[in-house]
């Protein structure tokens, strides 16, 4: 009886909702329910109906469910209007409002709004739904608002201005400007750290901030205007799809930060099963289970938050101190939530401020854990010094034994270093056995191929061309004598004779012939002279000590004895400088060129179809106390990885039987014994030049 008197004394208190001139904005405060369970009462059936009730309320919330709800209002214009009134609905998240203008019992004025509607089909396109009043001077009308939601219904109803609604969305457009501007200012700052310090943590914070911004856009009506204005189903489900992904991504950075994993293993489970209720609800929320989803979110959410801040004072407890400024955090984002939670739920009355108060708990909150993030930083920075000093006095402890140790080793290292010059001296042994084996077959070659060459101009020109020469240059006197005697004591008929016989054998080419022959042999009687030098020069095998000699006489002396084996297919240019006579073995030196100029021949010969003109060039050149000897082929070259071991002892890239491989090994330790240097420049298909330097003394000063 009490409440129906009370009831009474509201109606009549306020019962009619009057307009006048003035601008700005008025609140509808005055407003009757009726539920409709079914959504199946038509405007008429609802004018008749005497069951509304009244609303004690400017801002009825009627909490979560899929009952359609009716309410209406009266107001009265009360003189002329100078420009046309609004009514404006300012929760966005209402999926559908049918609006009714009722004059006299009848419906004058009819539309329709709401998210699930064409955005730019509204009267104003706005995040807010705004119906055209239509109002007249002097009349009394009845609005009649037919609402169905499948999440939050909560009403706050005010009459407006065009002028005082563009002023109110220019106000919240610079306030989620901040808001907007607040979130990518952190988003940007710790993608920044993320990829200085490459901590996975800051990855997991910019993505949640993302979600959070896009969700906390979405409950306030701007992710519909801006992002997806005429995307019904994204409309629909974008509030909770991204809360809970936004919270997914909460719970893994408090995982990530608090390492709940190290401190609290056991609760640490109870967020996997969190993740499991989230994915639930991710579920039923792309299935269109909307208002059974949007409640289990909110329940969840009532759960999740005073677990976490549980987890973060027992971790703060344990020592781990950048949970201080997590808690803070924490605990505005908990107010925030608790009070949006419970306006949504209809448990407190809902006021025009609360629908702001998550997004700027939220803001709160995102910066807050920026800074628990910077405090964590600076604490793993002393973490860090302190590890480092104890690392450091470990390694002072570690230092005696190091140097006992390094004592121990060196003296393995001195057994073994004995070990290895005992081995290095037996390798040296060897090697100058295989040396004098390939000098010694090398020499036993070219002494058969000069003894042919040597033997028949030996017997057949250089002991007989001095008697044979002689003889027929006194043969030659004779038939000079008897031609002339001839000329005058002989008949005409007999010189006639004489002169056909001359004619007949060809007198006078004899006499050339014989000329050439005799000639010829003297050629091979120095050929074989110079043959015989160039080998006494070449070998030299009884010379051990050091001598002052021209290495242009080596060089020529290889050259004689190699010019068998060029077989005429090979132009040798020799381009010779102004060098001093050096000090030098001279027959290890041979050695030097026969082995370098032979592989150049080889590396010719055996490509002389790809070679138009196969030469080799042999230079000198004199450079301050050195002379440089370059011996340059136009062949094909080597590879690097050939040209990285042709000094290595046995390696040849010839066929097996045809190189020991020991020849460049030789020619690589005699230059060095004589403290010169050998280079070799290659390029593959542009040919090889071997640069050998050499001082010009050995053991003696310059000015001896």
């Amino acid at each position: 009886m009490i409440v129906f008197l009370v009831n009474i004394l509201l109606l009549l208190s306020n019962p009619l909702l009057q307009l006048d001139n003035t601008p700005g904005m008025v609140d509808v405060s005055n407003f009757e329910f009726l539920m409709d369970p079914n959504g199946d009462y038509n405007i008429s059936e609802v004018i008749s109906n005497t069951n509304f009730f009244p609303i004690y309320s400017k801002n009825p919330n009627f909490g979560l469910g899929e009952e359609t709800v009716w309410l209406r209002f009266e107001f009265e214009s009360l003189g002329k209007q100078n420009e046309k009134k609004y009514l404006v609905i300012n929760n966005p998240n209402i999926d559908e409002v049918y609006y009714y203008l009722v004059r006299d019992g009848e419906v004058k004025i009819n539309q329709v709004s709401g998210r699930i509607h064409d955005f730019y089909d509204r009267i104003i396109p706005s995040r807010k739904v705004i119906f055209d009043l239509e109002i007249e001077e002097g009349v009394s009308d009845e609005i009649y608002l037919k609402i169905r939601s499948s999440g939050k219904r909560m009403v706050s109803a005010s009459i407006a201005d065009v002028q005082t609604l563009n002023d109110l969305l220019n106000f919240e457009n610079i306030i989620f400007g901040i808001f907007t501007g607040v979130f990518f200012g952190l988003f940007f700052y710790n993608l920044f750290l993320y990829f200085s310090l490459n901590d996975n943590t800051y990855l997991i914070y910019v993505s949640y901030i993302l979600l959070v911004w896009v969700g906390q856009s979405a409950i306030l009506g701007f992710a519909q205007e801006w992002l997806w204005p005429n995307w019904v189903w994204m409309n629909l489900r974008s509030n909770v799809l991204f809360s809970v992904t936004g919270s997914i991504c909460a719970i893994w950075f408090v995982q990530s930060f608090l390492k709940t994993k190290k401190y609290l293993p056991k609760l640490d489970k109870g967020l996997s099963i969190i993740y499991g209720v989230y994915g639930l609800i991710l579920i039923g929320n792309i299935l269109g289970l909307l208002a059974i989803s949007y409640a289990v979110f909110l329940v969840t959410q009532a759960i999740v938050i005073p677990y976490v801040f549980l987890m973060s004072i027992f971790i703060l407890k344990s020592g781990f101190k950048p949970a201080r400024f997590f808690l803070i955090a924490w605990s505005v984002f908990m107010v925030g939530i608790y009070l949006y939670v419970l306006t949504q739920m209809g448990l407190i009355p809902f006021s025009q401020p609360y629908f702001y108060l998550m997004p700027f708990g939220a803001t709160l909150g995102v910066i807050l854990l920026s800074f628990a993030l910077a405090d964590r930083i600076n604490d793993q920075k002393k973490e860090n010094d302190i590890e480092q000093i104890k690392k450091l006095k470990l390694l002072e402890e570690h230092e005696s034994r190091i140097i006992e140790q390094n004592e121990f080793l060196e003296e393995k290292v001195k057994q073994r270093t004995e070990e290895l010059e005992h081995t290095l001296h037996n390798l040296q042994n060897t090697q100058t056995q295989l040396v004098n084996q390939e000098k010694m077959a090398s020499l036993g070659q070219l002494t058969a191929g000069i003894a042919h060459e040597i033997n028949n101009p030996i017997n057949f020109v250089s002991s007989n061309i001095s008697p044979l020469k002689r003889d027929i240059n006194d043969l030659l006197e004779i038939v000079n004598a008897y031609r002339e005697k001839g000329k005058l004591e002989f008949t005409d008929s007999a010189k006639k004779d004489l002169q056909q016989i001359e004619e007949d054998i060809e007198f006078d080419y004899i006499l050339k012939e014989i000329d050439q022959l005799l000639r010829g042999m003297e050629e091979g009687a120095k050929r074989t002279v110079e043959i015989v030098k160039g080998l006494r020069l070449f070998s030299r095998v009884d010379e051990q000590d050091v001598k002052r000699v021209d290495i242009h006489d080596g060089i020529n002396s290889t050259l004689i004895l190699l010019n068998s084996s060029m077989a005429g297919k090979i132009q040798v240019y020799k381009e010779f400088g102004n060098i001093p006579i050096i000090e030098c073995l001279p027959g290890k030196l041979n050695q030097v060129f026969m082995n370098i100029i032979t592989n150049a021949i080889h590396a010719l010969l055996d490509n002389l179809d790809k070679i138009s003109e196969p030469k080799i060039t042999i230079r000198t050149i004199h450079t301050g106390e050195k002379i440089r000897i370059e011996i340059e082929d136009n062949g094909f070259g080597m590879p690097a990885k050939v040209k990285q071991r042709i000094f290595e002892p046995f390696f040849t890239t010839k066929a097996v039987g045809k190189g020991t491989g020991l020849g460049l090994s030789i020619v690589y330790t005699i230059i060095e014994n004589h403290k010169g240097t050998l280079e070799v420049r290659t390029e593959q298909g542009k040919g090889t030049n071997f640069i050998i330097t050499l001082p010009t003394y050995q053991n003696t000063e310059q000015n001896d």
